[in-house]
């Protein structure tokens, strides 16, 4: 086993941190401070549900103490209103830190987040055809 250079224990393989296309990697425990369950509450996200930026959001001092990757979910919902698939797929980082971090967002006060109808709540399917064939009547 090699030693580091400090002479205070064993030396880690530059290429195991760092990857030459991507730079430096970041495991997503580290991102999310090892939590896998979006805050206190455990609120659910679903993949569809839309986030959006508070109206009413904390002041910039209180945005400058979140994370780099909180700040660039919050620049993507600044920029239109997306759903939490979309902000993982631009943000490049996975699902379930994603969840995390807007967990913290949205207990901070900084977004707003707005579910999905649930199935059971949905019109029945026999009436939506029998609207559209009333309309088609017209």
């Amino acid at each position: 086993m090699n030693e580091d250079s400090t002479g205070g224990g064993p030396s880690v393989p530059a290429s195991q941190w760092y990857d030459a296309d991507a730079g430096p990697l970041v495991r997503p425990y580290a991102m999310t401070g090892g939590r896998t369950k979006p805050g206190p509450s455990n609120v659910r996200f679903d993949l569809i549900a839309l986030v959006v930026v508070d109206d009413d959001p904390p002041g910039p001092a209180e945005e400058s103490l979140l994370g780099p990757e909180h700040r660039s979910l919050l620049a993507l919902c600044r920029a239109e209103t997306q759903s939490v698939a979309e902000l993982s797929a631009d943000a490049d980082l996975p699902v379930g830190v994603v969840r995390v971090l807007l967990g913290d967002l949205l207990e901070s006060g900084f977004v707003r987040v707005s579910r999905p109808v649930p199935p059971a709540q949905l019109p029945d399917e026999r009436i939506l055809r029998e609207v559209i064939d009333g309309l088609r009547a017209l």
